[in-house]
């Protein structure tokens, strides 16, 4: 007995995977949150749907158990992809609790769609790597984006489009008020909004856009490009083969 927890996407079906398409396919339960992701966006397909939007853990793991006991497919939808800020694990765990199994398909996160629809590398030659965080808030006591900052990292910062203001304080302190950065507003949706700017500029211009959630803010220098070539097209790897 298992239950699928399905990646699905940022918003625009097209980047449905098709392992998740085949599943979502046959699913006789679709728990979907509502807040996040419109039913309209599951129309295609057949399955009784749910709404997780307001439920509690325990509620969400009860239907989850009685459907599954009693042979039908379930497929517990979330967002993006479910390994990042996705409250996989304790859905995970209180299932074992009970002998349910579970199957986790991966779907494209906003961070990699927002850095698409940007047309932006997130990496460079000179940049260590990314780290993506969410700054400090009802459940976060500290988000260490200071100390972050002041490694070559790009940071990719999510559930932060309220905390503009902050982030740019906290970050401009260290890296410079001209740092540069980006936001991308429901990353591959329709109504998808995205914007270069600075750290100075930051707060005011999610403001300008009225911008309050489901947004992606990117912030370092390898928003910009860069002039050299990686090692990976230089000949030399297959030179050494």
């Amino acid at each position: 007995m298992k239950v699928y927890f399905i990646g699905f996407g940022p918003g625009d079906p097209e980047l449905l995977t098709v392992k998740a398409r085949k599943i979502l396919e046959r699913a006789d339960l679709i728990i979907y949150p509502g807040s996040i992701i419109e039913e309209g966006a599951l129309r295609e397909f057949k399955g009784e749907k749910v709404n997780s939007h307001g439920m509690s853990l325990e509620e969400i793991v009860d239907l989850i158990e009685r459907y599954v006991k009693s042979g039908k497919i379930v497929a517990r939808v979330q967002s993006g992809d479910p390994s990042i800020f996705g409250a996989l694990w304790e859905q995970v765990r209180e299932l074992k609790k009970r002998g349910i199994d579970s199957e986790i398909v991966p779907g494209v996160s906003s961070v990699f769609s927002a850095s698409a629809s940007l047309g932006v590398e997130l990496t460079s030659p000179e940049t260590v790597g990314v780290a993506i965080v969410r700054p400090k808030g009802k459940t976060l006591r500290e988000d260490h984006l200071d100390e972050l900052a002041k490694l070559p990292l790009t940071l990719v910062i999510l559930l932060g489009a309220d905390k503009a203001d902050y982030i740019a304080e906290k970050v401009g302190r260290v890296r410079g008020f001209e740092e540069p950065c980006a936001v991308v507003y429901k990353a591959s949706r329709k109504d998808e909004k995205k914007f270069f700017c600075t750290l100075k500029e930051l707060g005011a211009r999610m403001r300008e856009e009225n911008i309050r959630g489901t947004a992606v803010i990117i912030i370092g220098k390898s928003l910009l490009g860069y002039e050299g070539r990686s090692h990976l097209y230089s000949g030399s790897l297959l030179r050494e083969r």
